[in-house]
């Protein structure tokens, strides 16, 4: 008996009480690159290539 008198009251609560989570925001296309706005392009920075170093053992040993 106590559930269906909640059940009955429940719209009614929720419309007066108020929610502390914000409303949804619109969803909608993103404006993007505006109209006339200039593109750069990105900085290509030279490749370093890692170098083998002699081995120690190769190198003959001077007297």
């Amino acid at each position: 008996m106590v559930l269906n008198q909640m059940i009955q009251l429940m719209p009614g609560i929720l419309l007066r009480g108020s929610t502390p989570a914000k409303p949804p925001k619109p969803r909608s296309k993103s404006p993007g690159w505006k109209i006339g706005q200039q593109r750069q392009r990105r900085i290509r920075y030279p490749i370093v290539k890692k170098r083998t170093l002699p081995s120690l053992k190769a190198q003959p040993k001077t007297a």
